[in-house]
């Protein structure tokens, strides 16, 4: 059965704007069983080996079904398909044309032209909370940044609940299965990462057990800075030094197959002195790939709550990044010299912002507020605009408005 996408409403837009839509995400999260529910015909090319053949004789063949056609995994021969699909665009002058699904990112061809003016891009990523079910959505992100304070009741997700959304993931097949065969499914996942996808896509990044050290590292370092040394550091063994180039090498990769998915730094206008920093920080598509790598699960989060934080971060993260997708915004991380620290401001295309700290226990609450309100208070609002909303988002209790006006949201509770 399908469950509804906060991406549904995005695509049936760009269909009626663009002359085909590109829809780009990871392996597994739905990107075609999505573009299905609004395709009218389908070639899938990663299955269909006489389509593929037939590409290579006259495109047409393949790519004339009734629009608008689903072009699946359509990178596996990226420049044919790209520019026949722009060429029928020109000249059929319509919209809603072509659906182009893709799990990797295809490397930059010369022979490709842009598509400017006839292609959308969406990005999608694993499923929300709110769209596994898991959320009520009653404290939607648009609301907030339109600057209304909604609230919620207290809902019946727990702590331990948590750690197993995180171990699931957001999945659509992990949500049929159970804890332990959803763990195994995702590690099953990061195997097929490091010894077939990786080495697919570059040739070059053909040593499994390298990627699964570099990916452990960057698991560990989920929710830090993007420092490659450290990476590297803490990828290497007694019997094998890992260089920074090494790193690069295979971080580039992962970024094209979209299971590496960084954080960018926030930049703004500021009215103090301290300097803004630039480094990104570590996030997958999904927390739960963090989790498969170091193969552990909830009991083992539970027993290490630091480490469970930054995973619950990255949950939320991941969930405020589909639900910025509402607003055509951006998620991104803030850091500054003075080391105060944002987990997320949210910039919808239109300007409006948001801030956002992430706590997993309702005693860090009063400290993450503290720390909005100064952030606020550095940042140039002349410019910028004030923020739309301040808040904290939690695992459980109510979601309200503090005295200070700092937001509490219980992240069970938030939506698109």
């Amino acid at each position: 059965m399908y469950r509804p996408r906060v991406v549904d409403a995005l695509l049936a837009d760009r269909l009626t704007s663009a002359g085909a839509v590109l829809i780009e995400g990871p392996k597994a999260c739905g990107k075609t069983f999505t573009a299905e529910q609004q395709a009218a015909s389908c070639v899938y090319l990663d299955t269909d080996e006489q389509a593929r053949a037939a590409l290579g004789v006259d495109p047409t063949l393949v790519l004339s079904g009734d629009p608008p056609q689903l072009v699946d995994e359509w990178q596996l021969d990226a420049t044919r398909v790209w520019n026949h699909v722009r060429a029928e665009v020109d000249r059929r002058q319509g919209t809603g044309l072509f659906i182009l699904t893709g799990s990797a990112t295809p490397p930059e061809d010369t022979r490709r032209h842009s598509g400017a003016g006839r292609f959308a891009r969406l990005t999608m990523r694993p499923m929300s909370l709110f769209e596994s079910g898991d959320s009520t959505g009653e404290m939607s992100l648009a609301a907030l940044l339109d600057g209304h304070r909604p609230t919620a009741r207290p809902t019946a997700v727990t702590v331990p609940r948590y750690a197993e959304l995180v171990v699931r993931g957001g999945w659509p097949l992990n949500l049929t299965r159970t804890v332990t065969a959803a763990t195994r499914a995702n590690i099953d996942y990061v195997t097929t990462i490091t010894e077939v996808d990786l080495p697919t896509i570059d040739p070059a990044r053909r040593h499994p057990r390298l990627a699964r050290r570099v990916l452990q590292s960057l698991a560990r370092n989920i929710g830090l800075d993007y420092v490659v040394t450290r990476v590297a550091q803490d990828a290497s063994t007694d019997d094998t030094e890992i260089a920074r180039s090494t790193v690069y090498d295979y971080l580039a990769p992962m970024e094209r197959l979209m299971v590496l998915d960084p954080l960018e730094a926030w930049s703004s206008h500021l009215r103090s002195r301290a300097r803004l920093r630039t480094s990104p920080r570590v996030q997958f598509c999904d927390p739960s790939i963090a989790v498969a790598a170091l193969r552990t699960g909830p009991e083992q989060l539970l027993a290490d709550l630091r480490y469970f934080g930054y995973l619950f971060e990255a949950l939320v993260v991941r969930d405020l990044r589909v639900f910025a997708n509402v607003v055509d915004g951006t998620v991104q991380h803030y850091r500054d010299s003075d080391d105060l620290e944002i987990d997320a401001v949210v910039t919808a295309s239109d300007g409006r912002w948001a801030a956002f700290e992430v706590k997993l226990g309702q005693a860090d609450i009063d400290m993450a507020a503290a720390n909005l309100l100064a952030f606020a208070r550095k940042v140039d609002t002349t410019k910028v605009g004030e923020p739309a909303t301040l808040a904290v988002v939690t695992a459980t209790g109510y979601g309200y408005t503090r005295s200070d006006g700092v937001v509490v949201i219980p992240a069970a509770a938030l939506g698109p």
